[in-house]
């Protein structure tokens, strides 16, 4: 499944794959491979570009398993954090957390995914809300590679949630963000994207904005948690900062549409907090389509409202609960998954692209998506060196 047109799997059949120097350099006919040092057989199997994770709030301590309860006794995930909970209650566990403590915790969800054929994979800070947690957080982010082989992106999510610190003082806390702790972690090479929660529980368009101005100041591409709860027009306020990704979309208004349209957003679909919070309003999927708006989908792995350490459940939660068709949802994953974390090397079998491959044992792509569990890959290659089965 080489994914290399606009439209289709790119099926190809009786073909080998060859790479050198972690670039993929043949995809065709068997007889016309050049020999490795090493091969393998994958005969009756289904060869996939590496699955990519673009959004996720792997990095954290604690477990917030008791407001999963709380949902299910009729509390709602705002109620809960006007609480003291949601949020802060994982902001409280993390910055307890020592790096390494924060590590151990957090390296199982990486190795989780890996294990499900994630090669490479975004993940926030925003747990931490105080400078020296968020870095913590970020350092901690930069060392998963080198422990998994997956190759990880980072975004600077100080913009998550009001710490207690700046209560009531929502515009005193978008500046310490913009002027203080986002330049200073961008000079230690912490940061390769700025997201925000723009939200009625989270900060308003304005605010928003002055810290993404601050961020493209500094030449990093946003992001946004984009009308998840309510329309706040955060995906008109991305597009028109020209950010990589409007996530969660389910409020979005058709201007909004229109507009990650105009702009080439993508918007990255998360039907794991949706099944989790028991949402029913669905984004807008039949009015992204129609409008051409590339559609990722991703885990959104977070310990409050999506405790999920596997995307491809989520290509199964795309497809049945927002429409989406088993070709859009591992595109979602692949192609569109690259594009919203501006990484146009990968998501695809073609010859000069990063080596990450995925070899299954199925027949054909929509296996992927049908199977909840089970069907583990039978390799990972991540960057052309092979890391799972570990």
């Amino acid at each position: 499944m080489t994914l290399a047109d606009a439209h289709g799997y790119g099926l190809l059949e009786d073909v080998s794959v060859a790479w050198r120097a972690g670039r993929i350099d043949y995809v065709g006919p068997r007889a016309g491979c050049p020999r490795r040092p090493h091969e393998w057989e994958a005969e009756g199997a289904l060869l996939t570009p590496g699955l990519i994770d673009s959004h996720t709030h792997l990095v954290f301590a604690g477990d917030r398993a008791g407001e999963f309860e709380q949902r299910l006794l009729g509390a709602s995930y705002a109620e809960i954090a006007a609480a003291g909970g949601g949020i802060a209650s994982t902001v409280r566990a993390t910055r307890h957390a020592d790096e390494d403590a924060l590590l151990a915790a957090s390296l199982p969800r990486a190795l989780a995914l890996r294990a499900d054929g994630v090669t490479t994979l975004e993940i926030k800070s925003g747990y931490g809300l105080s400078l020296d947690s968020e870095r913590r957080m970020l350092r901690v982010a930069r060392r998963i590679p080198a422990l998994t082989g997956q190759d990880v992106r980072t975004s600077f999510l100080g913009a998550h949630a009001l710490p207690p610190e700046f209560a009531d003082r929502g515009d005193d806390y978008i500046a310490t963000l913009a002027h203080d702790w986002l330049p200073a972690l961008a000079a230690e090479g912490l940061v390769d994207a700025v997201d925000a929660f723009c939200e009625t529980i989270g900060f308003s368009p304005p605010q928003v904005e002055r810290l993404f101005a601050a961020a493209r100041a500094l030449g990093l591409p946003v992001r946004l948690h984009a009308d998840q709860l309510s329309d706040q027009g955060g995906a008109a306020l991305l597009a028109r900062y020209r950010g990589l990704s409007a996530d969660h979309l389910e409020y979005t208004s058709a201007e909004g549409v229109a507009a990650l349209a105009a702009a080439g957003c993508v918007a990255v679909l998360l039907p794991g907090a949706f099944y989790s919070l028991r949402e029913t309003k669905r984004p807008p999927i039949e009015a992204l389509r129609a409008a051409s708006v590339p559609m990722a989908v991703a885990t959104d792995l977070n310990p409050g409202s999506s405790p999920l350490c596997a995307l491809r459940p989520a290509l199964n939660m795309a497809c049945l609960l927002f429409g989406l068709t088993p070709e859009e949802a591992l595109r979602g994953a692949t192609v569109h998954a690259a594009r919203a974390l501006d990484l146009h090397d990968r998501g695809r079998i073609v010859p000069g692209l990063r080596a990450d491959l995925v070899l299954w044992q199925a027949t054909q792509p929509s296996e992927l998506v049908y199977w909840l569990s089970g069907l583990p890959p039978r390799l990972v290659v991540a960057g052309g060196a092979p890391v799972e089965p570990a």
